[in-house]
């Protein structure tokens, strides 16, 4: 079904097409254990039965419907302490390949790819393996929803429904793995901060009043990233509170 990417230089060049998994995450990481993928490989499912969000959280997806895949990676260029830039320029690489057909898409911190109004379109999921002072290797985890077009949660969308069509989902895993590619050979020339300033822009409720929880819900504005990819958000009272995942929680409806 799957074949390899002739429009890239080496993302893609390695395809694994699996029926059924449960995680293509999982399977990347076994199989780059094995040493049986290089940087480069494409682990994509149509069926992914136990597909993992942040911190534990799952990803349903319905069968055959979008794209489920995992990319591996050796950012051995980048620290430990630099390794949200490697969320950074895989979030803004699906909002390149999302420009194509739609607009309104932006990065819901930490990790998820929403429009604006209709709900989310996707996730990310990145596990980093460090050796000494450097990342080994990454697992780069990808769900886009593509045709669906049910959900069983209201804050769900599909690019189906936003474009009123059907896609060929081979070819948007070719586009989408070459706005990848462009975005992460970029990486190592452009300066971060300027990469930082991209990301904010397009970043969900970036510098908008709006409605959080912590430990109470509060009114605050997203202001900024920290080097390590903790949000920052200024409340009412000018306080400026730094979270890690997990830590606050965006609240709708207003």
């Amino acid at each position: 079904m799957y074949k390899i990417l002739a429009n890239t230089l080496f993302l893609g060049k390695d395809i694994i097409y699996l029926t059924d998994c449960h995680s293509t995450n999982d399977e990347a990481h076994d199989r780059l254990r094995k040493r049986e993928v290089a940087e480069g490989s494409v682990v994509i499912t149509d069926n992914q039965t136990k597909g993992k969000g942040q911190r534990g959280n799952q990803w349903h997806s319905e069968k055959g419907k979008n794209l489920t895949f995992s990319l591996v990676l050796q950012p051995r260029f980048l620290s430990p302490s630099e390794q949200f830039f490697l969320n950074i320029v895989i979030s803004l690489s699906i909002l390149d390949f999302f420009s194509d057909y739609i607009q309104d898409i932006r990065i819901k911190w930490p990790n998820d790819i929403v429009h604006i109004t209709d709900g989310k379109l996707g996730g990310i999921l990145i596990e980093n393996f460090i050796s000494q002072s450097a990342l080994e290797s990454s697992i780069v985890g990808i769900g886009l929803n593509i045709n669906q077009r049910d959900f069983s949660v209201s804050n769900a969308c599909s690019l189906a429904q936003l474009a009123g069509q059907d896609f060929d989902k081979w070819e948007l895993l070719r586009g989408l793995i070459k706005h990848i590619e462009n975005r992460y050979i970029q990486f190592r020339k452009v300066k971060r901060e300027l990469l930082r300033e991209e990301y904010l822009l397009k970043l969900f409720r970036f510098n908008e009043w709006s409605d959080f929880e912590d430990e109470e819900i509060f009114r605050g504005r997203i202001k900024g990233i920290t080097e390590e990819g903790k949000l920052v958000i200024e409340k009412e009272n000018g306080h400026f509170q730094h979270y890690a995942f997990k830590e606050v929680k965006f609240l709708f409806g207003n």
